[in-house]
């Protein structure tokens, strides 16, 4: 039996994400230097926060931040994630994990960014999973 937190939540949120968004945008762990360059950009985080049931039940809250060019391209693609994690992302499996449960901790909103170049929305979200059984 797999145990409690062997179910990489972040992994498994960034290629969900992959295969459901246009493929021009970049969906990754970290950004860097060349994050002008690709835009829109998908930053998923887990942060150091959640908890579990102690057996198997993990409850992580991810952090997304969307970079766009501009802050209209930003807020409507944090929506649309916000649309897929609640509606789609639950009750979903994949080859390691069984999502059973996603909320809306901080809804989408602007975040400040030093480069005004471009601009950042983000949400963190709760999502329930343990490993495949």
């Amino acid at each position: 039996m797999a145990t409690v937190g062997s179910v990489d939540v972040e992994l498994e949120v960034i290629v969900w994400l992959r295969a459901r968004l246009d493929p021009g945008v970049v969906v990754r762990d970290e950004t860097d230097n060349n994050l002008l360059n690709e835009l829109p950009t998908v930053q998923v985080q887990r942060i150091p926060s959640g908890g579990d049931d102690g057996i198997r039940l993990d409850r992580a809250f991810i952090d997304i931040d969307v970079y766009a060019a501009t802050r209209a391209e930003a807020i409507a693609l944090s929506a649309t994630i916000r649309g897929l994690l609640l509606v789609e992302l639950r009750g979903t499996s994949t080859d390691a994990a069984v999502v059973s449960r996603v909320g809306t901790i901080s809804a989408p909103g602007v975040r400040p960014y030093e480069n005004t170049s471009l601009r950042r929305v983000g949400a963190v979200y709760e999502i329930y999973s343990h490993p495949v059984s």
